[in-house]
């Protein structure tokens, strides 16, 4: 009975990665009917910038502006901490598990590293309530321009719309806010480098982009076939 708490937080922290699984349903099913049972659902997993994504969110949809901004300015360095730890990770020692000639041996580590770094965005992404926040980075500066512009903080509302826009250049509603913000800039004392995104977006931007193109042209290049099958298993 003393392990009833963690049984139930182990099994909905699974069940929030494999929302599918037919064994774990029915076994948080039967949790969910002993009583006091929904005290210990909770994520087991949860790191700090998912909390303060939480946080702000909520927040955000009680109007509580400063205080969503406060979190979610918190949210964003944890991110990109957990995200550097994760790409530093990758590059760890590698088990050899057959002796090819030296340069292939070079090649194949340096493909797995990089396989591994473009799957830390989406390790990292978090999942909340069963469903996944897609394009996570992005979504946080959606938050927080729609924060600073509510509180009419138009310089860091500007500075935001431009980071989101770095991720989802395409989005039609962000490109009129920027829009919007270009046409006001002399009423509210703008700048050009105002419309400029923040260095942390443009850094994280700029890393990924990178990683990802280098896995294609190495995917391309250096790998068998056999190899590229293995890898996007």
């Amino acid at each position: 009975a003393n392990n009833l708490p963690k049984a139930i937080a182990a099994a909905h922290t699974f069940l929030l990665k494999h929302p599918d699984d037919e064994m774990m349903q029915r076994n948080m099913a039967y949790y969910k009917s002993i009583p006091d049972a929904e005290e210990h659902i909770k994520d087991l997993e949860t790191k700090p910038y998912e909390t303060l994504f939480v946080r702000a969110v909520r927040a955000y949809n009680g109007d509580n502006w400063r205080t969503s901004i406060s979190d979610m300015e918190l949210a964003l360095p944890e991110f990109f901490k957990a995200y550097d730890d994760c790409i530093a990770a990758c590059e760890g020692s590698r088990e050899i598990r057959d002796f090819k000639d030296f340069y292939l041996s070079i090649a194949d580590h340096y493909i797995e590293v990089l396989a591994c770094k473009v799957q830390c965005e989406s390790n990292l992404t978090p999942i909340i309530g069963g469903f996944v926040v897609e394009k996570f980075v992005a979504t946080m500066y959606h938050y927080l321009q729609f924060a600073y512009y509510k509180l009419n903080d138009m310089k860091n509302a500007a500075s935001c719309a431009a980071s989101y826009l770095l991720f989802d250049e395409k989005d039609e509603v962000m490109k009129q806010n920027m829009v919007y913000y270009q046409y006001h800039k002399d009423k509210w004392g703008l700048k050009e480098d105002d419309f400029q995104p923040r260095s942390e977006a443009v850094r994280y931007h700029n890393i990924t982009t990178l990683q990802l193109e280098m896995y294609a042209f190495a995917k391309e290049h250096l790998m068998d076939d056999d190899e590229v099958s293995f890898l996007e298993m």
